[in-house]
């Protein structure tokens, strides 16, 4: 990341790099600071420790090539250093070259660290490849919700997948069990969303008036007596879209806990309907794009995981 010397009483000081130039502050030192919480990095930013040029630096502040950056000495959590390499194992490398690396998330993990949540998959990657000078996220899948995702490995393949995914490049499908008797054989749905709400702290919400645009696209995959399974694209990508967009036309995603039906997800989780399914029944199975640096187009799939296989064939045969 840069030249690194010592100071007074293990304070650091280090270079920024190019390949580093127009990364946060923040940013760059949960990187740098690997096993340091994210809590204790904030403050000690916010208490005027952390220094560029000499000068005082904002967490938001944009780094450039060849600042030099004062870092004080840093407490590490113990229990954040040991989980994420108990937890590389839970990653499968889907694909990897010197620019990507695409995982198969599983349920319950979170995409970062945050949140009540101490480590998760960056933080997990992070830790099991202490060597690699580069990885970032280049999207996000929500906590519940399992599939293919993709880190970036250098800055430049980052910021391509990001202008690709402003643009509309990248193209997502997500596999969704959802509630109820879905008719169309292929629905669009644009309904603009919006973060929070009365009562509504941390869940999003479909906002006529002042959301952000966001579109969605379903196909039908198979019908079954009081379920559907359908494809899920993306043609946004705004947090929780899928969930909210098929909750709100009276679809909810099986095993939702936020935004779907409590009462059914309690008797999906007993059985009723087949072997017991406890997570949410959304995965991320496709990814088409072009690679960021070689240009050359490029596909990821995955199959179902067990347990959602599992509920589809008792509801084949109810």
């Amino acid at each position: 990341m840069g030249v690194e010397r010592k100071g007074a009483a293990s304070v650091r000081y280090v270079t920024v790099d190019p390949e580093y130039a127009g990364q946060r502050l923040d940013n760059f030192l949960i990187r740098l600071s690997k096993g340091v919480p994210k809590s204790h990095i904030y403050q000690i930013v916010r208490s005027g420790q952390v220094r560029i040029n000499r000068g005082r630096a904002a967490a938001d502040q944009r780094l450039s090539a060849g600042d030099e950056i004062r870092i004080p000495p840093m407490r590490t959590s113990a229990r954040s250093a040991v989980a994420p390499a108990a937890a590389a194992s839970r990653l499968p490398i889907v694909f990897e070259d010197e620019h990507l690396l695409v995982v198969d998330k599983p349920p319950a993990m979170a995409a970062h660290g945050g949140s009540g949540v101490s480590f998760g998959v960056i933080e997990t990657i992070r830790a099991a490849r202490p060597n690699q000078p580069f990885m970032e996220l280049a999207h996000r899948l929500d906590r519940d919700t399992s599939g293919l995702m993709l880190l970036a490995k250098s800055r430049r393949a980052l910021l391509r997948v990001h202008a690709m995914l402003r643009q509309g490049e990248v193209e997502k499908h997500y596999l969704a069990l959802v509630a109820g008797r879905w008719l169309n054989d292929r629905q669009h749905v644009k309904l603009a969303l919006s973060r929070g709400g009365a009562g509504a702290a941390g869940k999003v919400r479909v906002d006529p008036e002042g959301g952000a645009p966001a579109h969605s696209v379903f196909e039908m995959r198979e019908r079954f007596e009081q379920f559907a399974l359908l494809d899920a694209e993306l043609r946004t990508g705004r947090t929780h879209q899928i969930r909210v967009h098929l909750a709100h036309i009276g679809f909810p995603i099986v095993g939702d806990d936020r935004y779907g039906s409590h009462d059914l997800n309690h008797r999906v989780a007993r059985g009723q309907f087949g072997p017991p399914l406890t997570r949410m029944f959304l995965h991320a199975w496709q990814l088409r794009l072009r690679h960021p640096v070689s240009g050359a187009p490029i596909e990821f799939r995955l199959r179902l995981p067990a347990e959602c296989e599992a509920l589809l064939e008792a509801l084949r045969h109810a």
